[in-house]
């Protein structure tokens, strides 16, 4: 019989493999992945590397995380010589600079890496593009004050255009997808012209989610319970095994979830405490405001900010009490955003990467948290889960590019 074809993707701004995972799981091969922090290379190093094999790296260059503009500089004729055996490129610059969630900075210096994304197109011309960033990136900066501005989107899609690929982009919530979170993102689909055109991908999606979801035991809506019940403080405690003065939980295994199943696989049989199950330190003063506000609080899965945290004695920026029997709010890279539905405490980094669909046997490396000046070169452990685009989406695209091909 013909060897089956194997479809080959390079993932630019990687992260810690979120996309990569997905893509692995769907079935692609990959060339190498593109991604500057060191934190977050070490995790998808350890993973799709050094654990899956699943890049085909090649040996001119380094195994080890880039600045995508120091490879454009250094590599040029090398990515060119990719031209015609590369089906994909995968990624979506930082969103910071453009997330709705934070201060939308014009000029933060991240947002300028959009161009350096387009060059390593123009270098490699993949016959596929996936292109993912935050909802906020289909919005002008200073509409107001200037009514031609243009948002960074639509910079993509024409110069895209030039490139002669024929480019559809999407806002679509994961949560449709089997994910356990309310998270929009805007995806952008380029195809070369001589192959055809992205317009269903969508509806494509759409139409594979059911028989995808039900091969994998799963329901198409899952609840915060049913994705993270079984990693409860009271299941017991562990000295954690990376993290010194720490106590990690234990898995419970009462009444798993189809999707706890799916997320454990056969970790708990070699591991007894779960990756990055390590629960922070809180002082008295806080846990006693967390009690109250699980005891007392009317409103769940609602952020608690502004003045409204003043009577309940919330010092941080803002709070969700979060709903047990809901979908999660979109996770984010601060473990203070949310407070456990059953315990008077923060999520955990893998209760985290568990509502991010990451599977438990995917281990994060490197510190927990950071803080102060180091925030803005460090990535760690939480950061690392909420800049991730969730792997079941991901790999749920996977199936539906490969479809083009």
């Amino acid at each position: 019989m013909p060897k089956k074809r194997q479809y080959t993707v390079i993932d630019l701004f990687a992260g810690c493999g979120g996309l990569s995972l997905g893509l692995y799981l769907a079935g692609w091969q990959g060339l190498f992945a593109i991604e500057k922090n060191a934190f977050a290379f070490e995790t998808l190093k350890h993973n799709l590397i050094d654990n899956k094999k699943h890049f085909d790296w090649p040996d001119w260059l380094p195994q080890t995380h880039h600045d995508i503009n120091e490879v454009l500089n250094n590599y040029a004729e090398q990515l060119k010589n990719l031209r015609g055996t590369v089906d994909l490129v995968a990624g979506g610059p930082p969103c910071q600079g453009f997330s709705m969630a934070g201060q939308r900075i014009e000029d933060d210096i991240r947002n300028q890496l959009v161009f350096s994304y387009i060059r390593f197109i123009d270098y490699v011309r993949p016959k596929i593009i996936l292109f993912e960033n935050v909802k906020g990136f289909t919005y002008a900066f200073d509409k107001k004050k200037n009514s031609d501005a243009e948002p960074y989107s639509q910079k993509v899609i024409r110069e895209l255009k030039k490139l002669n690929y024929n480019v559809k982009d999407f806002v679509i919530d994961f949560s449709k997808y089997g994910v356990p979170q309310r998270r929009k993102r805007f995806i952008l689909v380029g195809i070369q012209d001589t192959l055809g055109t992205p317009d269903n991908f969508e509806e494509l999606l759409m139409a594979n989610r059911n028989k995808f979801l039900q091969k994998k035991g799963l329901l198409d809506s899952i609840t915060i319970k049913e994705a993270i019940s079984d990693l409860l403080q009271a299941n017991g405690e562990y000295p954690t095994p990376d993290r010194k003065g720490f106590m990690s939980g234990l898995y419970g295994n009462d009444e798993l979830t189809p999707y706890e199943i799916l997320m454990r696989g056969d970790y708990p049989t070699t591991h007894t405490v779960p990756d990055s199950h390590s629960f922070a330190h809180h002082t008295e003063e806080k846990r006693a405001c967390y009690k109250r506000l699980l005891k007392e609080y009317p409103t769940r899965g609602k952020r608690i900010d502004g003045k409204a945290r003043e009577p309940w004695g919330i010092h941080q920026r803002g709070l969700t009490v979060l709903n047990p029997d809901d979908i999660s709010p979109t996770i984010t890279g601060l473990p203070d955003d949310y407070l456990h539905y059953q315990e008077p405490r923060v999520m955990t980094v893998r209760e985290c990467a568990r509502i991010q669909s990451f599977p438990d046997w995917y281990e994060i490396k490197k510190k927990y948290t950071t803080g102060g000046k180091m925030r803005k070169l460090e990535v760690p452990r939480y950061s690392q889960i909420g800049n991730a685009i969730p792997p079941l989406f991901a790999e749920q695209a996977g199936k539906i590019l490969m479809a083009y091909l």
